[in-house]
């Protein structure tokens, strides 16, 4: 962000985000380990998320490049400088930090000042950028106000404004929307993103909420056990998981084991109709995404169409969908997520009705790996 001589708010030039560089990168709290040799490249402007359960090593690799954690091995580099050992106040990182960290002694107006204070910005250049940051952060008229006077997702918007009120050319977010209530996290999530794109800060985010990931997002690194299973764009992860970890984090799944019998992947002794190449040795696992099973009726079936029969172990409804369990005539049971509208004609949800689910082909996903 930036102010021109009308007092007016316009985007970081293009070139001036930053990118980083995160090589080989090593920490261990006594004999566990934080983060396992973890190497990530971040382009200039990206918005990146670090998705992961508890304990995945997403908040430490975020803390280390923020610089209020010491790796033991490894290298961190913001455009051409090698920050590993760069106390954190100069390596002018924008952070917004799970709790927000507002002081709540000041007004919205004072919190947003405090870093251009910290840099000895003349007081009238320091008026101009705080009007400025809460006109960003759709903040009007709420400067005098104290913490305790506004509300969550305005606190949220106040922490955004200080991280991005002296210009960094990174900013770094952990768990920046965990306070809020669903509805509230869905709007900033979208606010958060229209930030990104108006200002064009390289972004590294953390969060364990993976629409929250999918949704703000270029591409996310999902972490397990202190080492990214895989870094791409959100669309690439749901269709194309890397392993089965990945594809059970991102989104509703179901697996079903699959072998190889003359050259094809077969399921319960049918061979399966796919868009992708076969699995590489004699088992698998056909990953199956709720939403994208279909019902089918008699003759409905097409060639790219693979078809499983069962009955309905169990039928919830969840307003505008419903989700039914279904255990198949081989025994193995997996859930379908049939939106309202699919449902005329008298479709039938008793419990152990007999059904017909339809997967196309270009939806079946393979995964290598043993049948559990």
């Amino acid at each position: 962000m930036s102010v021109n001589g009308r007092g007016e708010t316009r985007a970081v030039p293009p070139g001036a985000a930053l990118p980083v560089e995160v090589t080989r990168l090593c920490k261990s709290y006594g004999r566990a380990k934080a983060i396992d040799d973890v190497s990530l490249s971040i382009r200039p402007g990206e918005f990146v998320t670090l998705l992961g359960p508890s304990g995945s090593g997403k908040t430490t690799l975020l803390m280390t490049i923020a610089g209020f954690a010491r790796p033991d091995s490894g290298s961190i580099r913001i455009g051409d400088s090698e920050i590993v050992r760069m106390p954190p106040h100069l390596r002018n990182i924008g952070v917004v930090f799970q709790n927000y960290a507002l002081f709540p002694h000041m007004t919205v107006a004072g919190n947003i000042a405090y870093p251009l204070k910290l840099r000895r910005l003349p007081r009238p250049e320091v008026a101009r950028w705080v009007a400025a940051a809460l006109d960003l952060a759709q903040l009007p008229g709420l400067g005098e106000r104290r913490i305790d006077e506004i509300s969550g997702g305005q606190r949220q918007r106040v922490a955004l404004a200080r991280a991005l009120v002296f210009e960094p050319r990174i900013l770094l977010m952990d768990e920046p929307l965990s306070a809020l209530d669903k509805h509230l996290r869905e709007e900033m999530q979208i606010e958060i993103r229209r930030l990104h794109r108006q200002l064009g800060t390289t972004t590294i985010a953390v969060t364990h909420d993976q629409r929250e990931a999918i949704t703000m997002s270029d591409r996310v690194a999902i972490l397990h056990q202190g080492r990214i299973m895989q870094f791409d764009t959100p669309r690439a992860i749901y269709e194309r998981p890397a392993s089965r970890f990945v594809a059970e984090f991102i989104g509703e799944s179901c697996f079903l084991p699959v072998e190889v019998s003359m050259g094809k992947p077969c399921y319960g002794g049918r061979p399966l109709k796919l868009a992708t190449g076969p699995i590489v040795g004699g088992r698998g696992l056909l990953l199956l995404r709720p939403e994208r099973l279909c019902l089918v009726g008699d003759g409905d079936a097409g060639a790219e169409v693979n078809c499983f029969h069962g009955r309905i172990a169990q039928a919830v409804f969840q307003g505008e969908s419903v989700l039914l369990t279904v255990t198949l005539d081989s025994g193995d049971r997996l859930r379908a997520r049939l939106p309202n509208r699919r449902l005329a004609n008298g479709v039938c949800l008793d419990e152990g009705a007999a059904i017909s689910l339809g997967l196309h082909a270009e939806d079946a996903i393979l995964l290598p790996g043993e049948a559990p």
